[in-house]
């Protein structure tokens, strides 16, 4: 059988859980303290140009050869580019673009003090003891190896200690950390102007009307040659061919 307590119950519970927690939190006083060193910073630049460009997506060329693909670059992604601040959807391709990074580390110390004041109920040296706070309230303590305790104005270990006693116990723990710190800025430039177009002379081509040509002139006709002779010297020659032809038919017979 389950028995469910009524409401007035738990908060009665409740009420009386914190009051103790706050009684014996106010019994025990707790001090922090924290000491930083030295710091060190590490500057780290890296250069590239834009090579492609689109919407919230860049691709960047480093110096190193390497390409540096970022899809999605916030909205409240921010670079100086030649004195002014711009975002993302100002960025051209061929910016210059660099990125100083500045990595701080510094060493600190927290130091932690607690302190308890109450009377001792009962002890078992070396490893606890239970004392009886300002409340009347029993509370069971390890002892940590080495420690230490303020009775009467002397400082005696966890074998000094008798029932009755009032004690003062401080409890001191050092724990180094680092703290490392990251800031990085980004600035560029704008890619150079194109260069103006060279100053070519403007040539201007005039159509000239097209020259008639002449037809070539018709060849004249041979002149005819003079008459420089007759027919008389050939009738001769023929009549010399033909008396010599009879005068060889009469030798012949």
């Amino acid at each position: 059988m389950k028995i469910t307590p009524k409401p007035t119950v738990i908060l009665l519970a409740l009420g009386l859980f914190l009051a103790f927690t706050a009684s014996l939190m106010a019994q025990i006083k707790t001090k922090t303290t924290t000491t930083a060193g030295a710091a060190t910073k590490e500057v780290q630049v890296q250069r590239g140009e834009v090579v492609y460009v689109s919407g919230n997506h860049i691709i960047i060329k480093m110096d190193d050869g390497t390409i540096k693909d970022v899809p999605d670059v916030p909205e409240s992604a921010r670079a100086t580019v030649d004195g002014k601040e711009i975002s993302i959807h100002d960025v051209k391709v061929g910016m210059k673009l660099e990125r100083t990074i500045t990595t701080t580390t510094t060493p600190k110390m927290v130091t932690k003090v607690e302190s308890v004041t109450g009377t001792v109920f009962q002890i078992n040296p070396p490893t606890s003891v239970i004392l009886q706070m300002e409340n009347n309230e029993n509370k069971q303590f390890k002892i940590p190896e080495g420690q230490k305790f303020t009775v009467e104005g002397q400082t005696v270990d966890a074998w000094g200690l008798k029932k009755g006693m009032k004690v003062t116990a401080t409890k001191v723990t050092e724990v180094p950390i680092t703290a490392v710190t990251t800031k990085a800025a980004l600035s560029g430039q704008m890619p150079p102007p194109p260069p103006p177009p060279p100053d070519v002379p403007i040539l201007i081509v005039y159509e000239a009307a097209p020259v008639p040509v002449a037809a070539p002139a018709p060849e004249a006709a041979p002149a005819a040659l003079p008459k420089t002779g007759s027919y008389l010297p050939g009738i001769g020659l023929l009549g010399v061919l033909m008396l010599s032809m009879g005068l060889c038919l009469r030798a012949f017979r």
